[in-house]
């Protein structure tokens, strides 16, 4: 379940991220005020979700996932130019969070 809760954390954060480039800085409303909302929710379903996961594995698995997903969503939604090199340093973390699943130490 906790992984249920963890998928839940991460599409909070997507979801509070965009609404905070919508925001402008804060400057309007309502995007502002579910930016906020997105980003409270993401923070009480990480909390539960790392009650049956390991800190290290929720925090990686959100940010890894997160950062992957929050550069599509940017290239895709906001039109935002990408590089190699930023798609080697998305590759190394997604490396970093399949070593962590599979030889953490939890395993």
């Amino acid at each position: 379940m906790g992984y249920v809760f963890l998928i839940i954390a991460i599409v909070g954060e997507l979801l509070g991220t965009n609404l905070l480039k919508a925001s402008t800085g804060f400057t309007i409303f309502w995007p502002s005020v579910g930016a906020l909302g997105a980003y409270g929710l993401c923070f009480v379903f990480l909390a539960i979700a790392m009650e049956s996961l390991s800190l290290n594995l929720a925090y990686a698995l959100w940010s890894g996932i997160g950062i992957v997903m929050t550069t599509v969503i940017s290239i895709v939604l906001w039109k935002e130019p990408i590089n190699a090199a930023s798609i080697i340093g998305i590759g190394l973390i997604l490396v970093g969070v399949v070593v962590l699943n599979l030889y953490g130490p939890s395993h």
